[in-house]
């Protein structure tokens, strides 16, 4: 069965914004990027001195975070206030090296979202079942 054809990818370079060792504020740059072709993930990608980190992330799972608290495990969002008074997600990101706790703008996140639901909408996502099982073989 032929595919229709996807629209492009999607990335944005979002500022994330936590503190440092000493407590802090600082923030660092990371890459949000989304290929229709795995339309049900996102992948963040943390630009750090060490190298780049890259996390997938339900792309679900960063629309429920623009309004409730979700996610278990790895990865939890939260809508909350920063100290300036803006909209932000509280994003906590857990692995066996440490923890991240970091905010991103609500609406950079939304805007990205936006255009990643223009690529693929939500509830049309669908995964070619014969190119994936190609690949297992």
């Amino acid at each position: 069965m032929t595919q229709p054809p996807r629209a492009p990818a999607v990335s944005a370079d979002i500022a994330l914004h936590c503190d440092d060792q000493q407590g802090r504020p600082m923030a660092f740059i990371a890459t949000f990027s989304y290929d229709p072709h795995d339309p049900f993930a996102v992948v963040v990608t943390f630009h750090v001195p060490a190298g780049d980190i890259p996390w997938t992330i339900a792309r679900s799972l960063l629309t429920q975070g623009l309004a409730e608290p979700c996610g278990e495990g790895d990865v939890r969002l939260r809508p909350a206030v920063d100290e300036d008074g803006r909209a932000v997600v509280r994003m906590d990101f857990h692995s066996p090296e440490g923890r991240l706790r970091a905010g991103v703008r609500t609406g950079e996140l939304l805007s990205f979202l936006r255009r990643t639901w223009l690529a693929v909408a939500p509830g049309e996502e669908s995964i070619d079942l014969d190119s994936l099982v190609a690949a297992l073989r």
